[in-house]
């Protein structure tokens, strides 16, 4: 059974509590690393790294519902839409 973690954010040096639950979460994910940022430090991360992101149109090879994608769509290659895209990777 998994304890409770203090860790030190390597962003602005505060403890946070790596919970049991959120390490049984990365353990399903296939995640090695413990979480080197604390919750604040890694969801302002995240809004800075969306922000640069570029966005593509593509139309859902699934529903044919109109979506952008973080990456060039290539014409041998279906494209879905974040719903479609959840219920195709529940399958694999």
């Amino acid at each position: 059974m998994k304890e409770d973690k203090t860790l030190t954010c390597a962003e602005c040096g505060q403890q946070f509590v790596f919970t049991a639950s959120e390490q049984e979460f990365y353990e399903e994910k296939g995640f090695t690393n413990e979480p080197k940022r604390c919750p604040t430090c890694r969801k302002a991360r995240k809004q800075r790294m969306g922000k640069n992101r570029q966005m593509y149109p593509a139309v859902c090879a699934e529903c044919g519902k109109e979506t952008t994608i973080p990456f060039q769509p290539k014409d041998d290659r279906p494209v879905y839409c974040r719903e479609c895209f959840e219920a195709h990777k529940g399958n694999n």
